[in-house]
């Protein structure tokens, strides 16, 4: 099978669209389909045997210096100055503009390909491909109705508010096209009825498939770092609860002074977290982490006695799953899908509410003082990582969604 992989933006180290692109694509053309993927800047990292596609944008947010002003000459066509003058308005512009570009080039190449396959981005363009006689499926990882939903609840000001309610005003077009489409793929339970009550989206025309985890995720071969906590989070945003785990290590910190908390993640400036981290007086024992190749995040991921992941919703939690096959000891969020990935006993992590700094703190409190509950969390989520989670096994259920899409 050809397939058209289309992602409007793709990371290659942190946040769930590269990740995803890359090793369902490696799985793909291991099962032996043809895969071409059609990306924007960011763009991702590959494996042999699968062809890239560039589609340049004006690549407004990119770093270090996201909201630019492109030079006259960025300039190319019409789409270019709609991303643009749409930034100006105070909205994101990508998935649209992305969508445009990706339909203007698939437009000259419908018979090269049996299936398009977007991911994440639900332009109008999906659907300009689908009446080009392209079939097409689309992975939504989870509405992104949630991640509006707490950033509002976190404003701090009624300005504020009424700018991110402009910046995501994407999420109307997104939910438009979700609600066109044939067949939709989520990563889990939770997400699929996330995207069916948010996006109105037919639940006949959902299927599940859940992610894998690369296999350069194992247990370390080196002792942990003693009283070293690790969190990720590939945006700097409310939804990922580093608020909450902040003041719960602060906590921590009087009886504990010597613990150490690690975050795989790039702060805004000047913003939040930054701020927290030094009202809390806890600066001296916060580490940030960004940029890490595959080979250090995984020996980061092992280095800690205790992961936390205090996210207020995850469609999947790529990193939960991650941190399991390390057997990394594991504190989480009960929210999302989170439980799902840790699966319904309590086996794997100890389960919090998410939000609740007490409960945090006292869960990671009783961990760190309880090194064989650790090693037996770490060996249960080790364990069903290998029993739940491959990306030949996802791959295989991808093929068969878009098997179904062509019938």
């Amino acid at each position: 099978m050809r397939v058209a992989l289309l992602s409007y933006r793709s990371k290659p180290h942190c946040g769930g669209q590269g990740v995803y692109v890359r090793h369902l694509s490696r799985e793909l053309v291991a099962l032996g389909h043809t895969v071409e993927v059609f990306s924007g800047p960011p763009y991702p990292d590959l494996d042999d045997g699968v062809r890239l596609t560039r589609v340049p944008s004006l690549d407004l947010y990119r770093e270090p210096d996201p909201f630019r002003v492109p030079r006259l000459r960025e300039f190319r066509d019409l789409v270019d100055v709609r991303e643009f003058l749409t930034m100006c308005l105070g909205r994101f512009p990508e998935p649209r503009t992305f969508g445009h570009r990706v339909a203007r080039l698939l437009a000259d190449r419908v018979d090269d390909f049996d299936v398009v396959h977007d991911n994440q981005g639900l332009g109008p363009g999906l659907l300009d491909i689908e009446e080009s006689g392209l079939p097409v499926v689309a992975t939504i990882h989870h509405p992104i109705t949630f991640d509006r939903r707490v950033d509002l609840a976190h404003a701090p000001t009624r300005r504020r508010r009424r700018a991110l309610r402009r910046w995501y005003g994407f999420v109307r077009m997104q939910a438009r096209v979700a609600r066109r489409l044939r067949l939709v793929i989520t990563p889990s339970e939770s997400s699929r009825r996330d995207v069916v009550r948010d996006f109105g989206v037919d639940p006949a025309r959902t299927r599940v498939v859940m992610l894998g985890v690369d296999e350069g995720f194992r247990p370390p071969t080196t002792p942990r770092v003693p009283g070293r906590i690790l969190a990720m989070a590939s945006a700097d945003a409310p939804m990922k609860g580093i608020a909450t785990l902040l003041e719960a290590f602060a906590k921590l910190r009087v009886e504990r002074p010597g613990l150490e908390l690690v975050l795989v993640t790039r702060p805004v400036p000047g913003g939040r977290t930054e701020r927290m981290v030094d009202e809390l007086g806890i600066a001296d024992a916060v580490r940030f982490r960004h940029g890490l190749s595959d080979a250090e995040l995984v020996e980061l991921m092992g280095s800690a006695e205790v992961a936390c992941v205090p996210s207020l919703y995850e469609g999947f939690s790529l990193p939960t799953a991650e941190l399991m096959a390390c057997a990394t000891p594991l504190v989480v969020s009960r929210a999302g899908a989170i439980p799902e990935v840790v699966g319904p006993d309590g086996d794997c992590a100890d389960l919090v509410e998410p939000g609740d700094v007490g409960q945090l703190e006292q869960a990671l409190d009783r961990l760190l003082d309880d090194p064989e509950r650790r090693a037996r969390l770490g060996e249960a989520g080790r364990r069903r990582v290998r029993e739940h989670y491959s990306w030949r096994a996802a791959a295989e259920a991808v093929v068969a969604t878009y098997e179904e899409r062509l019938c």
